[in-house]
């Protein structure tokens, strides 16, 4: 029997600190990180959640399809339920899977679209544990919504601007 989880794996019995990814038709996608959980219902941001980023929807479709593979493959090896991000609504994900996926958001975030290829090749390239390192000194640093200089800045030129080579 699968353990009860919501979204990409978000267990509120564990932990109730989570991300919660907030989609909606002509609006940019917003990304809160969580210090509480509302019910097993539709999640809504709370005042002490902290926005961490609004990405445009056109950033989003470029890395959502990468972000739900590497995510499922990993729950699947542990054998849980599998997640899937909404068209409309809002997706909890367990913490350490939300700052893998802010870790790229960050990186995307200002790019031109046509370097999202190469930002996700080597996001992939990294292993979690690297990318949970990432995600503590951005946030560290400049975490917050409107904080676009820095470490933050410095991911987008890491992973959009290195190159890389075809990753079969």
């Amino acid at each position: 029997m699968l353990k009860q989880t919501y979204g990409f794996g978000a267990d509120p019995t564990q932990s109730i600190s989570h991300f919660l990814v907030l989609t909606a038709p002509d609006v940019p996608v917003q990304v809160y990180e969580r210090y509480s959980w509302t019910g097993e219902g539709e999640q809504v941001p709370g005042p002490a959640d902290r926005l961490r980023i609004e990405v445009p929807k056109c950033m989003w479709d470029g890395v959502k399809a990468v972000l739900t593979a590497e995510f499922n493959t990993r729950l699947k090896k542990e054998g849980m339920k599998t997640g899937r991000f909404l068209q409309k609504g809002s997706v909890p994900l367990e913490r350490l899977f939300g700052k893998e996926m802010m870790v790229l958001l960050w990186a995307v975030e200002d790019c031109d679209p046509s370097v999202i290829p190469a930002a996700v090749r080597n996001w992939k390239g990294l292993m979690p544990e690297e990318r949970w390192w990432l995600y503590m000194m951005t946030n560290a640093a400049t975490g917050e919504m409107y904080d676009r200089k820095g470490w933050r800045r410095t991911l987008g030129f890491a992973l959009g601007e290195n190159p890389v080579g075809s990753l079969a």
